[in-house]
């Protein structure tokens, strides 16, 4: 089976100006009404810059650990592409304890705060040039450092088969099988409104191994979204 760092280079490939994923924010907040599209050369472009600061600034790898405290967003998409870029393993909130990652990536400037390990402080809102709330000490902060890093990936060392690349719920997914087979058919475009961030990552995985895409709406139960099913091309409900 391909790895996600495989399944990027196919979409990169095959056609890097089609989107990739499309992300609708309909919760409150100041993001609401946000859509934001990353074809397979932006979405790649985010992924090599937050690869390169895994590499360049913390070191990380194969047995490295990167805790994603994010919500199901394009943003949380793009980290863990990057970690799975550097052969690290995603460990999402409910996969045990904080204290056990090498990094906490998160939208919560107390979480950060209180994380005795670095961290990144990720600002949700697209246009966002800094967070609202200055980062504490020793924390990165996305939105101002981020695209200071480079567009071009050369990572440091492949992940095995058996390496560990997902831990949630309790359990662990290895490199070998974490991209799973949907039976989707081809250029599928997969609609999701889970809460489940790693649903929200298998699912996407799973759509781009197909050479298809993914549209998440996150928040707004009761948005009516028949009219973005269609605009959209949706073929698969999630």
């Amino acid at each position: 089976m391909p790895t996600p760092a495989d399944v990027l280079s196919a979409v990169l490939r095959s056609d890097p100006a089609r989107p990739r994923l499309t992300f609708y924010d309909d919760t409150p907040g100041p993001a609401a009404g946000e859509r934001i599209e990353l074809s397979g050369r932006v979405l790649a472009n985010w992924v090599s810059k937050a690869a390169n600061a895994l590499q360049d600034e913390w070191d990380l790898g194969p047995g490295s650990r990167v805790r994603l405290d994010l919500p199901p967003h394009w943003r949380a998409a793009y980290w863990a592409l990057a970690t799975w870029s550097v052969g690290a393993c995603v460990v999402l909130p409910d996969g045990g304890d904080a204290a056990d990652s090498d990094l906490l990536v998160t939208d919560d400037p107390a979480a950060a705060r209180q994380f005795a390990g670095d961290a990144v402080l990720v600002t949700l809102a697209a246009l966002a040039r800094s967070s609202s709330e200055p980062a504490p000490p020793g924390v990165m902060d996305e939105a101002r450092e981020l695209s200071t890093y480079g567009d071009q990936l050369s990572a440091w060392a492949t992940p095995g088969d058996d390496d560990p690349a997902l831990v949630r719920d309790g359990g662990t997914t290895a490199y070998g099988v974490v991209v799973p087979d949907r039976g989707w058919e081809p250029g599928a475009r997969v609609h999701t409104t889970s809460t489940d961030l790693g649903e929200v990552l298998l699912d996407a995985l799973a759509a781009w191994a197909v050479d298809g895409s993914l549209v998440l709406s996150r928040g707004g139960s009761d948005v009516d979204r028949s009219g973005r099913l269609k605009s959209e091309g949706v073929t698969v409900l999630r």
